[in-house]
């Protein structure tokens, strides 16, 4: 007798075969038959009649950090059948930090990452931030060393490359934080501190995570017109350190992008990259505002910066106007100033009787450095870039999801079903067989989750039951929270999670460290 058995469904099974009519058995937390089983009975059976049954999505870029014990954003992921969260981002998140480096990531990157509502004031270890996941949760966890807490906690805020011991520090922790189980190094080269590392650094760092047949996850140094010398520092990371690169939202024009991964896999560096299927962004709003001159790896002097009328004068001179067009005001932690999410930055100012620059400024300080934005790309991002993207054989599904604020970016409620909906049914850039290798089982591979991404005998029982025509995105830049429909049931280690498109409240999620 099954758990559970998964009745009449198509099996789209994660490994590119064309999709066969079965039913699926699980025991515990495995799959224990995949096939006809007239005779099998089960504590628990799904009738999957006319619907597609899945390996469970797993995003490979999602800040869901401190958001994922949100029940909101629970039920976000798992309405567009995503199983797993690939966090610590853009080498920016909790673990491991001394209490001094707690306080700035959880203040920096408040806009992006939200602030963790488990952590007192540190200091945190890897284990420990997996542990408060493992089991508290309705989907699984892995987890990405950020090397900019890595770097702050070895060197503060120096904009220099490290002396000989801290670099050491830094190995250190990467050693230790690999064997607590994480899954990768990741980097924000655009965020702080991470921005002031070179190469070398990099390189160096790389080394332990390439011995763990593990990847290098990397924000670049600089995307669009920056795209060619942000994927040479990377290959030349690659190179040096021995370890798989894998680029986060990787965007631009196509016909540069496709070229710059295909030599690099034609010179055998095993490079993957992630994209999702929006034109916005959406991150802090010192990101796209402040230059790199600004202390901004020292919150606190930054603020001190924008107080001074010479700074702001000169900020104010040096900003172009097609800037502030681009920018929606998303998330604004100010109580005064609440009313401005969901405006852009020249319909807020108005409204406020102040110019554009002048009321960024205001904002920046007004939030203490904590507002989030979603913001327009360059029109070398295209939509048929996007598409181009999607089909090359070395991309993975991630929603780059952001779920702070009032009016986020769309993309953390509908990344995954605008895939299927959009890409798969309407468009045709993947089959819903490459659907499942891209949405699963190609992450499966990169992060060394072995077990899973496929819906085969002896491997995890995360799967997702869904109606191919009625799955699709319901959320939009006009009223981003609205869940994406279509996805009937979710199963996270065996257990139901999501049952007639609600939670059901179990917590089965693990924090899944490489094997």
């Amino acid at each position: 007798m099954a758990d559970v058995v998964i009745r009449g469904g198509w099996v789209v099974d994660g490994t590119g075969a064309p999709a066969f009519r079965a039913d699926v058995a699980i025991s515990g937390d495995r799959i224990t038959e995949v096939g006809p089983l007239p005779g099998a009975s089960a504590a628990t059976e799904i009738d999957a009649t006319g619907r597609y049954v899945m390996p469970g999505f797993i995003d490979t870029h999602v800040h869901g950090d401190a958001a994922v014990f949100d029940p909101e954003v629970q039920l976000a992921a798992l309405r567009q059948g995503v199983t797993t969260f690939v966090l610590g981002q853009d080498g920016v998140s909790f673990a491991p930090a001394d209490p001094a480096t707690l306080a700035y990531v959880s203040r920096y990157f408040a806009p992006v990452n939200g602030r963790h509502p488990g952590l007192d004031d540190g200091p945190v270890t890897v284990a420990g931030l997996l542990a408060g996941y493992d089991r508290r949760l309705p989907l699984h966890t892995v987890y990405l060393l950020p090397h900019g807490t890595l770097r702050r906690n070895a060197l503060g805020a120096a904009r220099r490359a490290p002396d000989a011991d801290e670099l050491a520090a830094m190995l250190r922790q990467v050693e230790r934080g690999l064997e607590e189980g994480a899954a990768g190094l990741s980097t924000g080269l655009e965020y702080f501190p991470g921005a002031y590392a070179d190469a070398d650094e990099l390189a160096a760092l790389c080394a332990p995570v390439a011995a763990a047949g593990l990847p290098y996850v990397t924000h670049m140094r600089g995307y669009e017109a920056k795209a060619g010398d942000g994927m040479a520092e990377v290959l030349r990371i690659a190179r040096a350190g021995g370890v798989a690169p894998h680029v986060s939202h990787y965007h631009g024009p196509r016909e540069h992008l496709i070229a710059m991964v295909d030599d690099a896999r034609a010179e055998g560096v095993d490079l993957t990259f992630d994209n999702y299927p929006y034109l916005r962004g959406s991150s802090t709003l010192t990101l796209v505002t402040l230059p790199d001159r600004l202390p901004v790896a020292d919150l606190d002097a930054t603020l001190s910066a924008l107080a001074d009328p010479a700074v702001r004068r000169r900020l104010e001179s040096e900003w172009t106007a097609d800037l502030w067009p681009r920018i929606t005001l998303s998330h604004v932690p100010a109580d005064d100033l609440r009313w401005t999410e969901g405006l852009t930055l020249p319909e807020a100012a108005e409204r406020a009787g102040r110019s554009p620059g002048q009321f960024c400024c205001d904002l920046l300080v007004a939030t203490r450095l904590e507002a989030g934005c979603v913001f327009g790309q360059p029109p070398t991002n295209t939509e048929e870039s996007v598409r181009a993207l999607l089909r090359h054989p070395a991309q993975t599904a991630g929603s780059d999801a952001i779920y702070q604020g009032g009016h986020p970016h769309p993309r953390g409620w509908g990344a995954f079903a605008r895939l299927l909906a959009r890409h798969v049914r309407e468009l045709g850039d993947w089959t819903w067989e490459q659907a499942a290798v891209h949405m699963a089982a190609h992450a499966a591979r990169r992060f060394r989750l072995l077990d899973r991404g496929v819906v085969r005998r002896g491997f995890a029982a995360d799967l997702v039951v869904l109606d191919p025509h009625a799955v699709t995105d319901r959320a939009t830049y006009e009223s981003p929270r609205t869940p994406a429909d279509g996805v009937d049931h979710v199963l996270v280690g065996g257990v139901p999670v999501l049952a007639g498109g609600a939670l059901t409240g179990a917590l089965p999620g693990r924090a899944l460290t490489p094997n």
